[in-house]
């Protein structure tokens, strides 16, 4: 996939956040991740990551301070269940942000489709794919609009360890130039996927400093050494 749209960089600027009159989740919170790079965000379940997602995104909106993420109509959003519309076909599903913006256009929806090989189910409904398939053309659909900045909320966290595996090689040929915020509670999936890792931790959540990356490019990274030590030592800051 080519022309995506520049890439952003995610800035919090003090940003203040609660749900309702509760306690807060985000006070004076400060984090820079940089453009066109995969950042995953770990910590312990429940802690807020996904809420930080969202605030990137656009989804949700900050109580106090600022969160510069390029242009709201250049993200794009991967849930952790694929929420394809039913009556739609697989191609139609991934036709439907370009609808919406008033621009179809069926060579990127065909580009989409290749790039995380559902070319032959092009015409099926949702409920005659498997799981990993429906993920796989969720994915699609966010890709096809081809955003400055793409945002996933453990999308792979439902699917079993083969089908993960393969949807693990399509994300790290498929996202291309854009800035991609990446939440897991799989610190092992942290370590093959991104660049960095920032771990997420407290009430109200501080940011570690980022966690940058280093993979060797021989041989399977999952059994690398340097992988482990990183997966380790990531495991220390939690």
């Amino acid at each position: 996939m080519t022309e995506h749209v520049a890439a952003p960089p995610v800035e919090f600027r003090g940003v203040d956040f609660a749900f309702d009159a509760g306690a807060p989740l985000l006070a004076d919170f400060t984090l820079t991740l940089p453009a066109g790079r995969v950042t995953a965000l770990v910590g312990e379940s429940g802690c807020g990551k996904s809420t930080v997602l969202r605030l990137a995104a656009g989804l949700l909106k900050p109580t106090t301070g600022s969160i510069a993420a390029g242009d709201p109509s250049d993200r794009a959003f991967v849930f952790q269940s694929a929420n394809l519309l039913p009556w739609r076909t697989v191609a139609r599903n991934v036709a439907l942000p370009l609808e919406l913006r008033g621009r179809g256009d069926p060579a990127r929806v065909d580009a989409a489709l290749t790039a995380v090989g559902l070319d032959d189910v092009r015409d099926h409904l949702p409920y005659q794919l498997s799981g990993g398939m429906q993920m796989r053309a969720s994915l699609a659909r966010a890709l096809v609009t081809r955003p400055g900045l793409l945002a996933l909320d453990e999308p792979f966290s439902a699917l079993d360890a083969l089908t993960r595996r393969r949807l693990h090689a399509v994300f790290s040929s498929a996202w291309a130039s854009a800035t991609v915020l990446l939440v897991t509670h799989d610190i092992d999936e942290a370590v093959l996927l991104a660049d960095q890792v920032v771990v997420l931790s407290g009430r109200p959540l501080r940011a570690s400093e980022p966690v940058v990356v280093r993979r060797s490019e021989d041989g399977d990274p999952r059994y690398s050494p340097e992988v482990g030590r990183q997966v380790r030592a990531i495991e220390a800051l939690l």
